[in-house]
């Protein structure tokens, strides 16, 4: 019971730092390499790329245990 009350209150006080810039970036090409890897007819079609991309949803979410990574992101497939 003291480490959840703890933990809520040391997250209540620590806000997650904004994802730079660059480590957006590299995490779009890292996706988009995987999405070509698993989905070869999308190679030479950079805009159907770029929508499934999109299409996916991908949400931001801090870490909020211990031993995990400062921010991961969720993949939200359509529908």
């Amino acid at each position: 019971m003291k480490t959840g009350l703890i933990g809520f209150i040391s997250r209540a006080w620590h806000r997650e730092e904004k994802l730079h810039p660059l480590d957006q970036k590299m995490a779009k090409k890292w996706i988009k390499q995987r999405m070509l890897n698993v989905f070869p007819e999308l190679r030479n079609d950079p805009i159907a790329l770029e929508q499934a991309y999109h299409s996916l949803s991908l949400e931001p979410r801090p870490g909020t245990q211990a031993g995990d990574a400062g921010t991961y992101f969720e993949v939200q497939f359509p529908g």
